[in-house]
Formats: C-alpha cells, structure tokens, sequence
C-alpha cells in the first residue's frame, strides 16, 4: 500500500470536555450553600420538634414561611375582590344595551355569563400564582365528572332546560304565563330556575326541567285577546230577542272592541242544554284590558238580559211531603185519636 498522505505519529490526542452538570452560577445560587426547605417540609419539621417539647423554632418559622403566606393568601383574596368589582361593573355595562335594544331576558343571562366567565379567570390566576397545583385539580375534576353528573343530574336538567329556553325563547320577562301549573308574571328567568310573581303578590321559584317538561301557555304572547262568556237563557225565550240583548250588551263596549279582519264582536248560538239554551258572546279586546273588559261584558249581558225580560234558568229543587206519613208509621188500623206516644202513655200511669 501507498498512501497519498502520510500518517503523523506525533499528533496530539483529541481534546475532550469533561462531563459535569450545571454550575452552581447557571442555578443562581452560590456554591455549597444548601437550598432552604419548602413550607411543607418546614411545618413537618416544626410539629416534630413542638411535639418533643422544642418550641425555638416557631419565631424563625413564623418570620420565614408563615407571614409570606399570610401576606400572599391577603394580597390573592384582594385581588380577587377587584375582580369580582370589575367583573360586576362588566356585567352591567355589557347587559344593559342589550336589555334596551334586543331583549331584557337575553341581557340578563349574557351578563350572567360574562361575570362568571370573568371570575374564573381571575380565581384560576391567582390560585396559579400562589402555586396551587391547577393540572391535578383538573385531574381529579375529570376523574369524578361521572359521579358528579349522576349527583347533579336534576340541577344539570335544570341547566339544560334553561339554556333551551333562552334560545327558544317560549316566554320573556313581563309576560304573563302559565307553566308547570303555576300563573304568573315572569320576573326573572335564571340558568336553573325561573321566578314567577302571582296576581295576588306571591312569589313562586320553578326549576327550569319543570317548566320545559310540560305545557307553557303564554296568555300576553300576541297582543288582542278574546273575550268570551257563556251564558244560558230560559227555553221559553224568543230567539231574536235574546240575540238583539245580547248584541247590544257588545255594542256597550265598542268604543274598547278591537276592530279587523275576525276581530270584533259576535253572538253564537252554542247548544242546547238540559234545562237552558247556550250561547256565546265574544269580543275581542287589547291583551292587558282583558279582566277587566271580561268583567265589564258579563255585567252588560245580565243587565240587557233582564231589561228584556229574558231570564236566565238556575237549578231548583221540589220537595214533596205526603201527608199520610204519619198514619205509614203508626201502623194498620190506627186512627189519629187514638195514637199516644209512649212517653205521654207512661207519664199517665205514673199521675195515676
């Protein structure tokens, strides 16, 4: 063999790094000085020594670990008070358009959602920087989800009703409706629950799942209403007589009857019952004037009844005494002269 270049025998070896970790200058601290335990470990440390009768350690204790914890805890809970400010302040400055412009249930529950939103990022943050350890949290969280839905099952229902009813919107604040067999007007509707106000002043708390589970009657949804009030007259009554009381009990009433296309008011012969003839009388008025136009039309009705002389028929009862009852209960073959009562025959004997 030939070799083009020639090996050199007298070249030095390779320089080699030696292996070592880090310096003690990269990890910021000096050299040889013993990193300080962690609170956990400090507290272990301190109930060790306390339960042997060694207390000198609790001053050194409450200056090292104790008071930056207090002092961190303090300055965590004030900046989540500011949060809780500025995510009301928020939830009110974000709503109240809304409420104005497009619908007062949808602001509310847009509110609602901003201010919780805002505060778990704020309590997320801080509890983060005071070193709570957030991703086991999460874990656990995820771990127990399926015994916490089992447990909250009705309140998740409640939520989910809730949510189907802002979207869908069957009712809105204001309106008076009838649901899970509760009336009422709607002050509040929740994420959970919906607040009803009764006519006579009663507040009544539904759960949502109620509500969206059965029959929702919406009673100011449109705007005109109809009155109707059922009313039977004697048989013996004349027909055109009875309609033209009854139309002008209507025409009492125009200057508030709704006017339009199958609007206004009518007379309909409903039926004929056991003992009267039915009919109907309808008008069609604003929806928030409806009691008291219903109240006012019942009134017209009986008052143009009776100026007509038509009567309205109302259940009566005959009772019929025979006047042999007495003889019935004395026997066969006793006369009313000789009937005594057993009393009088034994104050007899005893005068004699």
């Amino acid at each position: 063999m030939n070799p083009t270049h020639p090996v050199s025998t007298n070249a030095p070896a390779p320089r080699t790094q030696p292996l070592s970790g880090p310096s003690a200058s990269d990890l910021g601290t000096p050299t040889g000085e013993p990193q300080p335990p962690g609170m956990a470990d400090a507290t272990s440390d301190l109930i060790s020594h306390m339960t042997k009768g060694d207390f000198s350690g609790i001053a050194d204790y409450a200056t090292t670990y104790l008071a930056p914890a207090v002092f961190s805890a303090g300055l965590g809970l004030f900046v989540i008070f500011i949060g809780y400010m500025i995510a009301k302040y928020l939830m009110r400055v974000i709503s109240q358009p809304v409420c104005r412009r497009v619908d007062e249930t949808l602001g509310k529950f847009i509110g609602k959602m901003v201010f919780y939103l805002i505060m778990l990022g704020v309590v997320g943050a801080v509890l983060s920087k005071l070193g709570a350890p957030l991703g086991g949290l999460a874990a656990m969280l995820a771990a127990a989800g399926f015994a916490i839905g089992l447990a909250f099952q009705g309140t998740l229902s409640n939520f989910a009703a809730g949510v189907l009813m802002l979207v869908f919107r069957p009712f809105k604040v204001g309106d008076f409706v009838t649901a899970a067999s509760v009336s009422g007007k709607v002050n509040e509707i929740d994420l959970f629950t919906t607040t009803l106000d009764t006519p006579d002043n009663r507040r009544i708390i539904v759960p949502n799942s109620s509500i969206a589970g059965g029959t929702i009657e919406n009673m100011t949804h449109h705007k005109h209403r109809r009155v109707e009030v059922l009313v039977g007259v004697d048989y013996g009554a004349d027909l055109h007589v009875t309609r033209s009381a009854l139309q002008q009990a209507i025409d009492q009433l125009a200057e508030h009857t709704v006017q339009g296309d199958d609007r206004g008011g009518a007379v309909v012969l409903a039926g004929l019952g056991d003992s009267a003839v039915q009919w109907k009388v309808r008008l069609w008025v604003l929806a928030k004037d409806y009691w008291p136009l219903n109240e006012a039309l019942i009134a017209a009705v009986k008052t143009q009844l009776d100026a007509a002389g038509v009567s309205i028929p109302f259940p009566q009862m005959d009772v019929h005494v025979k006047s042999s009852s007495d003889s019935i209960l004395a026997g066969p073959g006793t006369t009313a002269a000789n009937r005594v009562r057993p009393a009088r025959r034994a104050a007899d004997r005893l005068a004699g």
